[in-house]
C-alpha cells in the first residue's frame, strides 16, 4: 500500500460523520429491543392470543418458551454476522441484518390467532421470532465494534454506550406504547387487534435504519486491515483457534448483562403484575422509570470506564448486584409501589455499570480481524442460554421454589459468575486496538 496507513480509529472525523454512525448504530439495535419489549410487556396478552389455556401461568411459560427458543439460534446467527463482519465488513452485515429484522418483526403483527388459524398460530410465531433472533444476532456486537473502531482512543467507552442507551430506548418506547395502550384499549380491543400495533412500526424503523447504514463507509480499522489485504478468510475458525481464552472470558462476563437486563428491564413487569398483584399500568410505570435511570446513567458509566478502566466498573457492577439483589426482591414484596419505584431505579442504576462497560470491553478484548466475530459468538451463546431464557426461567423456578424471591437469586448468581471472569481478563481502555 502507497502513502501514509489510514488510522485504526475515528480521530480526525468530521462531526457530521459521527452524528451518521451513531444515528447507524443507534437505530437497530433501538427496532430490536422495541420488539422484545413489547413481547416481554404484552406477554399476558400475546398468551392468550398464540396459547389458549385456562392456567395463565402455563400460558406465560409457553409465550416466554417461544422467546428463549428464538434465542437459541442466536449462536449460529452469531457466526454467521461475524464471518460476514469480519470478512465482508460490519457495513455490509449491519444494513442486511437490520433489513431482515425489521422484516421478521413486522410479520408478527400479521399472524392470526389460535382462534383463526389453530395450532399454525403458535408454530408461525415461534418461526418468526426464529427468524427475528437470527437476524439480531448481529445487531449488539455489529453496533459497538462499530462504534468502538469510529471512536477516538480515549472516548470508546462513552462512544460504546450509545448500544446499550439505544437498547433501553428501545425498551422504554415499547414500555410507554404498552402503557397507553393498556389505558386507551378495552381489554376485548387489546386481545383482538391492540397488542398487534406495535409490531407494525418496526418496517419503517427498519427502513430508515437501512437507508442511514448504506450511506456509512466502512470504519477506519476494517478499511486499514483490508487496505493491507490482512482481513481474515475465516474469522470463526481462527477465533476458536488463536482467541479461545478472550472468548471464554467474554462469555462469563456477559451473564450479568444477559440475565440483569431480561429480568430487571424485560421480565419484571410481567413479575410485578403476575406474581406480586400489582396493576398492569403500576408495573409498566415502575419499569419504565427503571429504563429512564439506566438511559440517564449509562453514559456516565461510559466516561467512567474511560477514566478509571473497564475492569474496576465491571467488578463493581458484579459486587453490587451480589450482594443487593435478594434484599432489593424481598423490598418489592412489600406492597408499597413508592418502594418499588426506588428498587427500580436502584436495580437500573446497578446494572448500568455492566451494560454501559460492557460494549467496549468485549469490542477491545478481540484484534480487528475477529472483532465482529468474538463479540458476536460470546455474547449471543451467553444471551442465547441465560439471557433469553430468563423469563422463563424466572417464571419456572417461581412455580418449583414457591418464592417470590427465586428471580433475584438467580440474577445474584450470574452476576457472581461474571465477576470471575472479569477478574481474569485484562485492563483494555488505555491499549491501542489491535488489528492482528
Amino acid at each position: 500500500m502507497s502513502g501514509q496507513p489510514r488510522p485504526n480509529d475515528g480521530a480526525g472525523l468530521g462531526a457530521g460523520t459521527r452524528r451518521r454512525v451513531i444515528m447507524a448504530s443507534f437505530i437497530g439495535n433501538f427496532v430490536e429491543w422495541f420488539d422484545y419489549a413489547v413481547y416481554g410487556y404484552l406477554a399476558a396478552t400475546i398468551a392468550g392470543a398464540f396459547f389458549p389455556t385456562q392456567d395463565k401461568q402455563t400460558g406465560l411459560l409457553l409465550t416466554f418458551g417461544v422467546f428463549a427458543i428464538s434465542f437459541f439460534v442466536r449462536p449460529l446467527g452469531g457466526f454467521v454476522w461475524g464471518q460476514i463482519g469480519d470478512k465482508l465488513g460490519r457495513k455490509n452485515a449491519l444494513s442486511l441484518s437490520i433489513l431482515i429484522m425489521s422484516a421478521a418483526t413486522f410479520a408478527i403483527a400479521l399472524i392470526p390467532g389460535y382462534n383463526t388459524i389453530g395450532i399454525w398460530a403458535p408454530i408461525m410465531l415461534l418461526l418468526v421470532r426464529v427468524v427475528q433472533g437470527f437476524s439480531a444476532a448481529g445487531e449488539y456486537a455489529g453496533a459497538s465494534a462499530f462504534l468502538v473502531e469510529y471512536a477516538p482512543a480515549n472516548r470508546r467507552g462513552l462512544y460504546a454506550a450509545v448500544v446499550p442507551a439505544s437498547t433501553a430506548a428501545g425498551l422504554l418506547l415499547g414500555s410507554l406504547l404498552a402503557a397507553v395502550l393498556s389505558m386507551v384499549l378495552s381489554p376485548d380491543q387489546m386481545n383482538a387487534w391492540g397488542w398487534r400495533l406495535p409490531f407494525l412500526l418496526a418496517a419503517p424503523m427498519g427502513l430508515i435504519g437501512r437507508y442511514i447504514r448504506t450511506k456509512l463507509e466502512d470504519t477506519p480499522a476494517f478499511r486499514a486491515l483490508t487496505e493491507e489485504d490482512k482481513a481474515i478468510k475465516t474469522p470463526v475458525a481462527a477465533l476458536f483457534k488463536n482467541h479461545w481464552r478472550p472468548l471464554l472470558l467474554a462469555v462469563g462476563a456477559v451473564l450479568l448483562n444477559a440475565v440483569g437486563f431480561y429480568v430487571i428491564l424485560s421480565y419484571m413487569p410481567t413479575y410485578l403484575s403476575q406474581e406480586l398483584g400489582f396493576g398492569a399500568t403500576e408495573s409498566f410505570l415502575a419499569t419504565t422509570i427503571a429504563l429512564l435511570t439506566y438511559i440517564g446513567f449509562i453514559f456516565l458509566t461510559g466516561l467512567a470506564s474511560d477514566r478509571f478502566g473497564r475492569k474496576k466498573v465491571l467488578i463493581s457492577a458484579s459486587v453490587l448486584f451480589v450482594l443487593l439483589t435478594v434484599p432489593a426482591f424481598m423490598l418489592l414484596d412489600t406492597g408499597s409501589f413508592a418502594v418499588i419505584l426506588v428498587v427500580q431505579i436502584l436495580l437500573g442504576g446497578m446494572l448500568t455499570l455492566n451494560d454501559g462497560t460492557l460494549p467496549s470491553f468485549l469490542a477491545e478484548l478481540f484484534p480487528t480481524r475477529v472483532r465482529y466475530s468474538g463479540f458476536a459468538v460470546s455474547f449471543n451463546l451467553s444471551n442465547a442460554l441465560f439471557g433469553g431464557t430468563a423469563p422463563f426461567v424466572a417464571t419456572l423456578l417461581i412455580a418449583l421454589s414457591g418464592s417470590k424471591l427465586a428471580p433475584g437469586w438467580y440474577l445474584m448468581a450470574a452476576a457472581a459468575i461474571s465477576l470471575i471472569a472479569v477478574l481474569f481478563a485484562r485492563e483494555t481502555s488505555k491499549d491501542p486496538l489491535r488489528a492482528h
